[in-house]
Formats: C-alpha cells, structure tokens, sequence
C-alpha cells in the first residue's frame, strides 16, 4: 500500500485594505519610523476596519480566493476546517464553525487551536494527519488573527508589531511523495509569564477593573521574548533539517513566522541558507500572528516549483515554536492570482 501524505494543492490570502504606516504610528505613539524599521524591518501593516468584523472575515475572504484557484473544488467538498487563531470572533462557538458557515462550507465540521504565533504550523500538522490516515480527502487549514483588537495603541513596545490578516490552504492526500513529511513541535508552559493576555479567560475573568487597568491588552516582555524566540526557533529549524539529512543546498526556501528581522535572521544563519532563499514581507503585514506563515506562501506563491524543499519555523507565546518540512506539491504560478 502506498504510503499517503498530506500535500498544500492550494493557498490563499487576506489583508484588509486599510495601511497603518510607521508615519502615522509617529501620531499616535512617541515612536518613529526609524525606531521601529531599525528594530523590527516593518514599514507597515494592515488593519480591519468596520463595525461587527473579525477574524473569520478575513479567512473566509483567503478561503474563497483558494476555492477560486481551484474550481474542480467546491465548497461543499470540503470535509474538516482547522483554524489557527489567537483572536476568536467569540468565546465560542468555534471560529471554524463561524468560517464554515460563512463560506458555504456545509459539510466540513471544525474547531480552533490557538498556540499563539506556532498555532498555524501546529494546526497544519494536525491537518496533515486527517489526510495522513485516510479519515478526509480535503481539509482546510486557516492561520488568521485580527490583532488590533487586543492591542494598546498607546503602549509603543506592543502597537507598532502587529497587523491583522490571515491566509488558508487547502491539503489533499499525495502518494507520490510531496506534502508534509515531517514536524517538530515544542512548548514550554513557563514561557507564558513573559507574553499573554492578562484578563479575559476563567482565571481572570473580564470586570470593570480589568478594563480600567488595560489587561485585555497583549503583553510583552520583548527582550527576553527576543531571546527565547532567537535561540529555539533557530534550533528547530537545525533540528528539522539534521533530522531529514538535509543541507543547505537541500532547501529552496525558509518560511519563518514574521516577529523581527533580527529573528528570522539568526534562523536562517543558523541552517547555513542566503536571505535569496527566505520568505520575507514583515516590512509591510508586520506580524499577524497565526497569519504570518501563510500569508508568506500566498505572498510567494508565484514562485514555489513542485518539488521544492520547504521548511516552515515559527515560535510564540505560550512559549510555543515548531518547524515543518515541506516538499512542495505544484508549481505556483499556475494557481497564482496575484
């Protein structure tokens, strides 16, 4: 029996169109441009406007754009939607249930995983094993996350970082080889004294006080962040490739979770790989969270060539942080819309 693995066979992606530029953050925060493109590389990013949107929105905005790359693909064909979200439409249901519905999806059931920065690289490993053991023949993967709704516009270590928007892909089983062939997932529950959320879940529920005190707010303790997220994403990376017996000649292309250019560099010199061979739109999504690593593929789409070795990093809050090695399905730009 032929081995089965779980293969991308098609991205898509979403950002609002309003642009929050460094130059307005100036107006906003006793920041500058400089301070923030020396620090981070980002230039600018997205924000969702208007009453009653979330983040299912946005990933049904990706979903459709995917299903139209693939019109032998209809809505009603899709069997299970995982998505990766640190930003619920709600409590509950389920973000996944919201997408399904909105989208047509009438015969996918769902659910949500949120691992912070990692959740799409863990959701997508998850996804993988649907296929993987032959329970569903096509499952949808969404990273997506509307960031500015938990965040302090006037806390500058925080506000000038992030961006919302979100991506999907679709994966369908593979016998020739290509799709998901290997993941490292790690998490480290310590991690969470540096980078959370402080109210809003049963711990501390949401009051007067906690909204007076700002601590429905992301919180960050960036310097030692920084120092976890340089050393372990950087080292997962190594691992996936020391584990699969590849070199760097071996990839054509890095795909790191969009936090810092500082970060995804110390990734790629750490595997030996030129930044020609790196996935990089940090300069204008900023981080978007679960968001970052496909909006990377949908960004790049055009020129990912079947067959090419691919290996996805990313580290979050939680601590959380993975890396995912990738042998890639078809050839971009027949798809690619952009």
């Amino acid at each position: 029996m032929q081995k089965i693995t779980a293969a991308i066979t098609a991205v898509g992606g979403y950002v609002p169109d309003y642009i929050l530029t460094n130059q307005e953050l100036e107006t906003i925060v006793d920041t500058t441009d400089e301070w923030i493109t020396s620090r981070t590389g980002i230039k600018e990013r997205h924000i969702l406007k208007g009453e009653g949107l979330g983040s299912s929105d946005m990933a049904v905005e990706a979903i459709r754009e995917l299903l139209k790359k693939r019109p032998d693909v209809k809505p009603e064909d899709i069997d299970l939607v995982i998505c990766a979200t640190t930003t619920p439409d709600f409590q509950f249901p389920a973000t996944s249930n919201v997408i399904s519905d909105k989208a047509g999806l009438v015969n996918a059931f769902g659910y949500d995983i949120n691992a912070a920065c990692s959740g799409f690289l863990f959701a997508l490993t998850t996804g993988a094993q649907f296929i993987a053991n032959g329970t569903y023949k096509k499952v949808i993967v969404v990273g997506v996350d509307k960031m500015s709704s938990i965040l302090n516009y006037q806390d500058r270590t925080t506000c000038i970082i992030f961006g919302d928007g979100g991506g999907a892909v679709l994966l369908e089983p593979d016998t020739e080889g290509y799709g998901i062939l290997d993941s490292v997932l790690k998490s480290d529950g310590a991690g969470r004294a540096h980078l959370h959320q402080k109210a809003g879940g049963s711990v501390k529920p949401a009051s007067l006080e906690t909204v007076m005190n700002k601590e429905h707010y992301v919180y960050q303790e960036g310097q030692t962040v920084f120092k976890f997220a340089v050393k372990n994403m950087a080292d997962v990376a190594a691992q996936i490739m020391e584990r699969n017996k590849l070199v760097a000649d071996d990839i054509q292309w890095l795909v790191p979770h969009q936090a810092n250019l500082r970060i995804i560099a110390a990734t790629y010199e750490r595997m030996g790989l030129p930044i020609e061979k790196v996935m990089v739109n940090i300069q204008k999504y900023g981080n978007t969270t679960n968001g970052t690593l496909p909006l990377c593929l949908w960004d790049y789409e055009k020129q990912l060539k079947k067959g090419d070795n691919i290996v996805l990093a990313a580290f979050g809050g939680g601590f959380t942080w993975g890396a995912t090695y990738i042998k890639w399905a078809y050839d971009g730009a027949k798809y690619s819309l952009k």
